[in-house]
């Protein structure tokens, strides 16, 4: 592997890449591969002696020189120790978490979470696993307050999925390394480019990803990676053997790709996505919009304290009393703006979302109906004018509504 370098937009280039083992090439090449072949019995032994080990190749499932290349660049972007590449993201949540419990204990898992990864954890009881939710808005002492003798993992994903509340990461793992319980955060929204939480206050230890979305950046992916300290690794990496849990080596090699130009990508969300948030904000029809990024919001102060920047992704609070069949319309007439899950590819996405529905009463304070929308690369001009359009069927029934144009004069 090449030396570390120091400057972010060097690494996103050369991490995991040693054109010196990949016979000159750039990329390293895709392995396909399942069975190993050995020299000798003693060869076989000595491979399979520790698979926790990161040496040479045992069976396909165990890895190859396409899924350490990749777990290698993320370890380095990350500032792990090393990492673990799961066939999707919540495969990589799921891993992580089974990795730290066992019957008889009591987790802590934040209230705004991906609703898959709540599933998950309601799911645990059916195991003896306790999942307790707290507010997303907790801080170190509240956190404190929750935690039990049986406490052995908190699960923290900031911004918080759909409603996008920012955690005090550092407050909160102060708090669990003090109780000895473990923690975990998803970066999936954020990813290297612009949070990096092992490094963090007092480091949490294990970071999980999506690399479905931005990592691999193109909407053509299903993969999922965790980054781990010296102590996790061994947690983690034995649960998805024993999981059985590996990634094709199309997939792998398309998040290894993908990394090359997240520098460049994040930098062109985040100015498309604060650009877009705020002529929303401006907009008639439009109660909030849920942005870190934005001053006001109110996770703006923690954000700008431990962020480099913000995605493409944040949520829209309409005004309430609009109903599902007007928002329906409104999102039947977009053109730019795909009805689709997922985030994180070149193009720009909007679903409906409803917190209400498996939130904790109270940690949730919005009235009105909610989107959730990713911003792409089309031109800003182009998605303005769709969502422009949009907002005239939304609202076509209110009287003297006037929706802002490009310019920024009402209309």
């Amino acid at each position: 592997m090449n030396e570390p370098v120091d400057a972010p937009e060097t690494r996103y280039v050369h991490a995991g890449s040693d054109p010196r083992r990949q016979g000159g090439y750039v990329n390293p090449p895709v392995h396909h591969a399942s069975t190993v072949l050995y020299r000798d019995v003693a060869e076989m032994d000595a491979s399979q002696a520790d698979p926790l080990k990161r040496g040479g190749p045992v069976y396909g499932r165990f890895g190859t020189p396409t899924s350490r290349a990749f777990e290698e660049a993320l370890t380095e972007l990350e500032g792990g120790h090393a990492a673990v590449v799961t066939c999707s993201g919540l495969s990589a949540i799921t891993t992580t978490i089974l990795a730290y419990v066992q019957a008889g204990d009591h987790i802590l898992v934040s209230d705004s979470v991906y609703l898959p990864t709540r599933r998950f954890c309601d799911s645990l009881a059916a195991l003896g696993v306790e999942t307790e939710y707290y507010g997303p808005t907790a801080d170190g002492a509240a956190v404190a307050r929750l935690i039990r003798p049986r406490t052995r993992l908190l699960y923290i994903e900031s911004p918080g999925s759909t409603t996008f509340e920012v955690q005090d990461i550092p407050a909160i793992t102060a708090v669990c390394r003090a109780h000895g319980v473990a923690t975990i955060a998803d970066n999936t929204w954020a990813t290297p480019a612009f949070h990096r939480p092992l490094a963090l206050g007092a480091g949490v230890d294990a970071v999980v990803h999506s690399a479905t979305k931005y990592l691999t950046g193109h909407a053509d992916s299903i993969l999922g990676a965790v980054v781990c300290t010296e102590e996790s690794y061994p947690l983690v990496r034995g649960a998805a053997i024993r999981l059985g849990q590996c990634a094709g080596a199309d997939d792998v090699y398309l998040g290894l790709r993908g990394l090359r130009t997240l520098d460049v990508r994040l930098a062109r969300h985040q100015e498309q996505g604060l650009e877009l948030a705020r002529w929303l904000a401006g907009q008639e029809g439009v109660a909030a919009v849920l942005h870190p990024g934005l001053p006001g919001d109110p996770g703006h102060d923690l954000w700008r304290r431990d962020f480099a920047g913000a995605a493409g992704l944040f949520g829209v609070e309409l005004d309430p009393g609009l109903g599902k069949p007007d928002i329906d319309a409104m999102l039947d007439r977009l053109r730019l703006f795909g009805l689709g899950h997922s985030y994180g590819g070149y193009e720009s996405l909007i679903v409906p979302a409803d917190p209400v529905s498996h939130r904790l009463p109270g940690t949730w304070a919005g009235r009105g109906p909610l989107l959730r929308v990713h911003v792409g690369f089309e031109a800003l001009a182009d998605l303005k004018q769709d969502l422009r359009a949009g907002f005239e069927v939304l609202l076509r029934g209110r009287a003297g509504y006037r929706v802002t144009d490009l310019s920024g004069q009402h209309t």
